[in-house]
């Protein structure tokens, strides 16, 4: 067993480390609501860029592109987002809205998955689609502070454990089993934040 932690660790490069701890950083600050996540996302989008296209993970590459600008708009809406200008409060998604979120994902995993499997080299094309389509809905439901937000990551988070592992990319493989815990965490605090902050009848 520590010979094959030892190897994995080994076959991390300084890039790899170097997001990961952005992602650390961003995951983190943002469970706990604090708007210095964004910042931090910036950083770790930029290098993962780099990174997932360097191992063929297209989409996931794609994804981080998508990040950079939702950070600068996550900030801003953090800051600024609610209908006075002010900074924005925790709100919750209906039932439709998360039919249509989720109908979207699988559609859109379907078209994209399809098309990488036909005519690019894409490493695992249907769950890198799921994954990138999943997390920018997702993400723009942070952007917004949408309390269901973090069940969402769980599913996300796990999936792309796996997905990491597959590609040797160990290091993101334990950030995303972190963040699975951490998504966890954020659900329950914003939960409470939410609750705390909603008029009594």
């Amino acid at each position: 067993m520590s010979e094959s932690l030892l190897a994995a660790w080994q076959a991390t490069s300084t890039l790899e480390l170097v997001s990961v701890l952005f992602g650390l950083a961003y995951v983190i600050l943002a469970a706990k609501e604090n708007s210095w996540c964004w910042p931090a996302a910036l950083g770790g989008t930029a290098t993962a860029i780099w990174l997932f296209w360097d191992v063929s993970l297209l989409m996931e590459s794609a994804l981080n592109v998508y990040y950079l600008g939702m950070a600068i708009f996550g900030w801003w809406q953090w800051q600024y987002g609610s209908s006075t200008h002010s900074p924005l409060a925790i709100s919750s998604w209906h039932i439709k809205q998360h039919a249509l979120a989720i109908g979207s994902v699988v559609v859109l995993t379907l078209i994209s998955g399809t098309w990488l499997a036909r005519h690019t080299e894409a490493a695992l094309p249907y769950v890198d689609s799921f994954t990138t389509w999943a997390a920018v809905i997702t993400t723009w439901m942070v952007t917004r502070k949408i309390l269901q937000n973090w069940l969402y990551w769980v599913v996300i988070d796990a999936v792309s454990v796996w997905l990491f592992w597959q590609k040797e990319l160990y290091l993101y493989a334990l950030l995303f089993a972190f963040y699975t815990v951490i998504a966890l965490y954020g659900y329950r605090h914003w939960r409470i934040e939410f609750l705390h902050a909603k008029p009594t009848p």
